[in-house]
This record gives structure tokens, sequence and C-alpha cells, in this order.
């Protein structure tokens, strides 16, 4: 037998209590709706008040006692914390992380070329993971790795930051190095 039923779509539950929803018996009211711009009324008399102005009384505080509520157009509100979640999020910092790989083995032109892309990746803002993979018996070369990554840190920084120093992971010897902040 089929199951006819559409899924759950997993409707949002509303982040604040608006109008009929609000169970407290008294709330203060703020706002420019009441003298002195904020008034302890009962909850029945603060929806009337809201609705004789077409608008909503929306519960903003609920953890303090009486909670606080403003009569404000529901509507608009949410769509106003909605455009300043987006602009907080398009504002927060996306941080890149870029890796170069080195052998313990690594010759002179090659760790130059590297040097050179990890400076750019520095000035781009990037955080930079170099790392020395040691495969088979080069596992015994660990001081070698380590003063390679040691010699790439010193070689960045003018450009950015020791953030972690060389540390061994399974194969992996990593050291992490982050950007200057005035080297945008």
């Amino acid at each position: 037998m089929r199951n006819n039923r559409q899924p759950y779509r997993g409707r949002q539950e509303e982040p604040y209590k608006v109008n009929q929803k609000i169970r407290a018996r008294e709330v203060r009211v703020v706002g420019d709706f009441v003298e002195g711009g904020n008034a302890l009324l009962p909850t029945d008399k603060a929806i009337k008040l809201a609705q004789e102005n077409d608008l909503d009384l929306v519960e903003i505080s609920p953890n303090v006692d009486p909670p606080v509520c403003k009569i404000l157009d529901y509507a608009k509100f949410k769509y106003e914390q909605k455009k300043k979640q987006k602009e907080i999020k398009s504002n927060a910092a996306k941080i890149v992380l870029k890796e170069i790989r080195f052998g313990p083995n690594t010759d002179d032109h090659d760790y130059n070329f590297k040097l050179k892309h990890a400076i750019n990746f520095l000035k781009e803002g990037a955080k930079v993971k170099a790392y020395v993979h040691f495969v088979g018996r080069s596992i015994v070369f660990k001081e070698r790795g380590e003063m390679l990554l040691l010699k790439f840190a010193q070689a960045l920084a003018e450009y950015g930051a020791v953030e972690q120093l060389p540390k061994m992971e399974g194969k992996r010897m990593n050291i992490f190095i982050a950007p200057k902040a005035g080297k945008k």
C-alpha cells in the first residue's frame, strides 16, 4: 500500500509571539503608542490598542517579567529583521585557506616558486597551510621538514603571522600562516 501524504516541509515557527499568542496577563508596552514611551497594560487592552491602529502587538523580550511588547506592523518588522540578518551574513569575513605542499627534499627553485604563490595568497587575504608530506622512508627526515617550514614562515614574516608552529599529524607536518591585517 502506497502512502499518499505529502512530505513534511518543516514549517518554520515564528520567532516572536504576536497578538493572541502572547500568554502573559500583563505586558510592558513600549513605543510611540503609549504616553511616556512605556506603560504596563493588561494583555487584552494592549492587543485592542494595537488593533485600533491597524497594527500588531509583538513580544520583543519574553524573558523579563512582565514581557516587553511593541506595537508595530509585524510583516514589515519581519522583513527588516530578515534584511538585517542578510546584511550581517554578507559582511561576515569569508576565510579562504590555501594549501602548499612540500616534500622533505624540496629543491630551492621549487621552494622559491611556492614562496611566491604563498606571498600572493597572503596579499589576497587568504590563510596559508603549508605542509611537508613524508612518503615511505622519508619520515626519518622530520628535522629537515621542520627546518623547511620554519624557513618558509620566516620568509613570509613580512606578509603574514604564524598561527600554528610546525606540528606533526600522521605523515604530514603542518604550519598555518594568517595574513597581516593591513596587507589586503
